[in-house]
């Protein structure tokens, strides 16, 4: 199939990147290089104070470039893609039909924090989360311990919505930044190469190496505040459940973009629940959080939904080029 053949999303499935057979070398030496990159970034807080390093949150951001630059690196020294045709194997360019594109670029903004939400919601359940609706009171000590004592304070009520008001914003700008150095590898170039072996193959097994990868900073007690492997094992149900999902909006939209952003939006929504959790209360974040179990429940109902709606069988690719005069 030439690369300037378009597929209708009513015809049988065949994504663009089905065009480029990607070798086992290239995939392996792309995981093992971003996984070896993401562990030589995070050195420095194994050699120091760990997450109380006050470099910790500029690292760990350029942490999230290491999956692009791992892609970069194995585009150059391996080109398992012809040059040409590299922008739209990773679903960069183009933006067509942009209808399409962009209706999923919505759906992976608004969707996460839903999700998210709901997340709070079964957490709260089944117990593992004790909420306060009326007075904010968990939120309330947060923001007081925030400011010097006596400063006034709008109604948690009002700071809540304004948050929630910020969250696309934030999903849309400085979070996708970030997100777009992980996605173009794990999306972007990892889901698309891995489809030699069937769709759920590539889903499954690029999120377990996006758990994987962060290993460095889930072993200092990020996320979870575990030091040990179950860290590493919650961190990669985690993955593996949002990997399909997002692994869904890159092979539904044939595009790059509705991950970067759904991706961004889950970074920006994820510590929802700190808004209802009642005071002292301890949340335990291995359930609580989006990546935790109550995340599990939450993703693994959308994931059945689109398997049984046959969300996963349909996969269009990018409009063709336009000729060129």
């Amino acid at each position: 199939m030439s690369d300037g053949i378009a597929v209708s999303a009513g015809e049988a499935p065949a994504a663009p990147e089905q065009t480029v057979r990607i070798g086992v070398g290239a995939i392996v030496a792309y995981a093992v290089l971003a996984l070896g990159l993401a562990w030589l970034v995070a050195l420095p807080l194994w050699l120091g104070r760990g997450l109380g390093e006050p470099y910790a949150v500029p690292l760990m951001t350029a942490m999230m470039y290491t999956p692009a630059v791992a892609v970069l690196v194995v585009l150059a020294v391996l080109r398992p893609i012809p040059k040409g045709r590299r922008l739209r194997f990773l679903g960069i360019w183009p933006l067509r039909p942009a209808k399409r594109v962009i209706g999923m670029v919505v759906l992976g903004l608004l969707g996460p924090p839903v999700l998210v939400l709901a997340s709070v919601a079964v957490a709260a359940l089944c117990g593992w989360l004790r909420v306060d609706l009326a007075g904010f009171s968990g939120f309330s000590e947060l923001l007081a311990a925030q400011v010097p004592a006596g400063t006034p304070l709008p109604p948690p009520a009002v700071l809540i919505a304004a948050q929630a008001v910020s969250i696309p914003v934030a999903a849309a700008t400085l979070n996708a930044l970030a997100a777009f150095g992980e996605e173009v590898g794990w999306r972007g170039f990892l889901v698309p190469a891995l489809r030699r072996w069937g769709t759920w193959p590539a889903l499954l097994i690029s999120g377990a190496i996006w758990g994987l990868w962060h290993a460095p900073i889930i072993l200092l007690g990020y996320d979870f505040g575990r030091t040990d492997a179950t860290g590493v094992l919650l961190m990669v149900g985690g993955c593996v459940v949002w990997g399909v999902l997002f692994g869904w909006l890159r092979l539904r939209s044939a595009s790059l973009w509705p991950a970067v952003f759904a991706h961004g939006a889950l970074n920006a929504s994820a510590a929802m629940y700190l808004w209802f959790f009642a005071s002292g209360s301890r949340p335990d974040p291995a359930l609580v959080l989006p990546l935790g179990v109550a995340g599990w429940i939450v993703g693994a109902v959308v994931i059945v939904v689109l398997a049984l709606s046959r969300g996963f069988g349909r996969q269009p690719e990018l409009a063709a080029d336009r000729p060129r005069s």
